[in-house]
Protein backbone atom coordinates (compact mmCIF):
# COMPACT_ATOMS: atom_id res chain seq x y z
CA UNK A 1 0.00 0.00 0.00
CA UNK A 2 1.23 3.30 -0.82
CA UNK A 3 1.23 5.51 2.19
CA UNK A 4 3.22 9.04 0.77
CA UNK A 5 1.81 9.47 -3.03
CA UNK A 6 4.07 12.82 -3.07
CA UNK A 7 7.21 10.56 -2.81
CA UNK A 8 5.72 7.35 -3.33
CA UNK A 9 6.81 5.65 -0.18
CA UNK A 10 5.29 2.22 0.36
CA UNK A 11 4.27 0.65 3.69
CA UNK A 12 7.29 -2.10 2.99
CA UNK A 13 9.45 0.74 2.30
CA UNK A 14 8.39 2.36 5.84
CA UNK A 15 8.78 -1.05 7.23
CA UNK A 16 12.29 -1.45 5.85
CA UNK A 17 13.44 1.36 7.12
CA UNK A 18 12.09 0.28 10.49
CA UNK A 19 13.97 -3.04 10.30
CA UNK A 20 17.48 -0.80 9.70
CA UNK A 21 16.95 0.53 12.80
CA UNK A 22 14.96 4.07 12.02
CA UNK A 23 12.06 3.74 14.33
CA UNK A 24 10.79 7.78 14.85
CA UNK A 25 8.79 9.84 12.79
CA UNK A 26 11.99 12.34 12.37
CA UNK A 27 14.15 9.46 11.24
CA UNK A 28 11.58 8.49 8.46
CA UNK A 29 11.49 12.23 7.59
CA UNK A 30 15.46 12.68 7.00
CA UNK A 31 15.75 8.36 5.25
CA UNK A 32 12.77 8.30 2.93
CA UNK A 33 11.15 12.03 3.10
CA UNK A 34 7.89 10.93 4.23
CA UNK A 35 5.36 13.38 5.39
CA UNK A 36 7.87 16.04 4.30
CA UNK A 37 5.16 17.23 1.35
CA UNK A 38 1.38 17.61 1.90
CA UNK A 39 1.64 16.14 5.21
CA UNK A 40 -1.34 14.29 4.69
CA UNK A 41 0.59 10.72 4.70
CA UNK A 42 1.49 11.31 8.28
CA UNK A 43 -0.67 9.77 10.84
CA UNK A 44 -0.48 6.57 8.64
CA UNK A 45 3.00 6.68 8.07
CA UNK A 46 2.94 7.09 11.83
CA UNK A 47 0.52 4.07 12.25
CA UNK A 48 2.86 1.79 10.43
CA UNK A 49 5.80 2.72 12.35
CA UNK A 50 4.30 2.07 15.28
CA UNK A 51 2.63 -1.32 14.20
CA UNK A 52 6.01 -1.94 13.38
CA UNK A 53 7.50 -1.18 16.55
CA UNK A 54 4.95 -3.42 18.45
CA UNK A 55 5.75 -6.29 16.08
CA UNK A 56 9.58 -6.14 17.23
CA UNK A 57 8.74 -5.46 20.49
CA UNK A 58 6.56 -8.81 20.39
CA UNK A 59 9.11 -10.38 18.33
CA UNK A 60 11.55 -10.08 20.91
CA UNK A 61 10.12 -11.56 24.13
CA UNK A 62 11.66 -15.22 24.27
CA UNK A 63 8.90 -17.91 24.03
CA UNK A 64 8.68 -19.80 27.43
CA UNK A 65 7.58 -23.75 27.01
CA UNK A 66 6.26 -25.84 29.85
CA UNK A 67 6.56 -29.62 30.03
CA UNK A 68 3.57 -31.85 29.17
CA UNK A 69 1.49 -33.08 31.94
CA UNK A 70 2.16 -36.88 32.55
CA UNK A 71 -1.52 -38.45 31.75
Amino acid sequence: MIVCVCHNISERKIRQAVDAGFDTMPALREQLGVGTCCGKCHSCAKTVLRECLEEGTREAQPMVFQPAMAA
